[in-house]
């Protein structure tokens, strides 16, 4: 049945990235504006109030990503060595540097790029100009004015696992070569014992397992990750490669705005464009359901800067990090890349010190 699935997509791709994208982009939207999904609030709850139960949503969903994830390679669907994850050439230092600054960032910006693509959705005008000066410096970074910056400074700090004799940078494929055991019983081992340990972390307490919002988002949000692999998996063709990947948000941003001023010349939009739509109109319609939908803008000169800055900071490190709070903190993590799991300390690490120096500016 796969197999059919596979021809069908295969044989029409364009048209099931763009409605299937924009599905998953939609339920995500919609799951993250009505149960209040925030790396930047779970990360400011665990500091003023103690409360963790957003953060243990949080590592809900990357179990769950990770478990959907080897389910879709055991069946077939999938093969993440493909994706922009598992590369060989392990860029710590940008990772560090670029979690840091995307951590430190959000906070100043009120929150991720998933967060404000809701709130955007919602009617938050401060949110559009966040993800609009995101995608712009994202874009910058990529290929921009601070493109060779970027290369000069962070390309001879990145290390190329090939010369430890591996092929990628999974957590599965270090474990068979320290331990010799075959790759697929390796990976399974940690992505058990990682997942494992996350939901034991989870469920262990009590006013998170007694919390419905924050199961459904943990759950629903995993699975929208999960969907966006099975997707694009589905899609990837060996003889017209096109690396499959799930939700991410940084570079998709800048994607959409140069989709929006030349899609004349681009073609069908792809999956990155079409999930941030998606997540834009969930936001909308979970406003709507919730009668919370209001017009919203700055609310001083200062709050435009703190938003400035906080959005060039999510754009540079965004980029830096190959990823945001979705990207690297989901996407990447799911993959069981090493990579992803240092963007995703650094940008824990980076809110925190964006916290602190927001209660001492204030």
């Amino acid at each position: 049945m796969l197999d059919a699935w596979k021809e069908i997509v295969i044989e029409a791709p364009e048209f099931y990235i763009g409605w299937g994208g924009l599905l998953i982009g939609f339920v995500f939207g919609f799951v993250v504006l009505r149960t209040n999904f925030c790396t930047m609030g779970s990360i400011s709850d665990m500091l003023t109030f103690g409360d963790f139960r957003r953060f243990r949503s949080w590592l809900l969903a990357i179990a769950v990503a990770l478990l959907g994830v080897w389910v879709l390679q055991f069946l077939g669907v999938l093969n993440t060595a493909d994706s922009i994850y598992l590369t060989p050439n392990l860029g710590w230092a940008a990772g560090i540097v670029g979690g840091l600054m995307f951590g430190f960032g959000m906070v100043f910006a009120g929150g991720c790029l998933s967060k404000n693509l809701v709130r955007a959705g919602a009617g938050d005008m401060r949110s559009l100009m966040v993800l609009m000066m995101t995608g712009v410096f994202g874009f910058m970074t990529i290929g921009g004015l601070l493109g060779p910056l970027r290369v000069t400074l962070f390309s001879p700090l990145s290390i190329d696992m090939g010369n430890f004799g591996l092929e990628t940078q999974g957590l599965g494929e270090v474990a068979s070569n320290l331990t010799g055991m075959d790759l697929s019983t390796a990976s399974l081992v940690v992505v058990l014992l990682v997942a494992g340990g996350l939901l034991f972390y989870c469920f262990k307490d009590a006013g998170f397992r007694s919390s419905p919002s924050h199961l459904i988002a943990g759950v629903g949000i995993g699975l929208c990750v999960v969907a966006g692999w099975f997707l694009t998996g589905l899609a990837y063709d060996e003889f017209a490669p096109v690396a499959p990947i799930s939700l991410s948000y940084v570079r998709p941003t800048g994607d959409t705005l140069d989709y929006l001023m030349r899609f004349t010349a681009l073609g069908a939009p792809g999956f990155g464009v079409v999930t941030l739509a998606g997540a834009l109109l969930g936001g909308f319609v979970g406003a709507l359901s919730n009668k919370s939908f209001a017009l919203a803008t700055f609310a001083s000169t200062q709050d435009t800067y703190r938003n400035m800055f906080g959005s060039a900071f999510m754009g540079i490190g965004g980029v830096l990090a190959l990823g945001c709070t979705v990207g690297q903190g989901l996407t990447g993590i799911s993959t069981l890349a090493i990579g992803s799991v240092i963007a995703f300390i650094a940008i824990v690490i980076g809110g925190i010190a964006g916290i602190k120096a927001m209660e001492h500016l204030a």
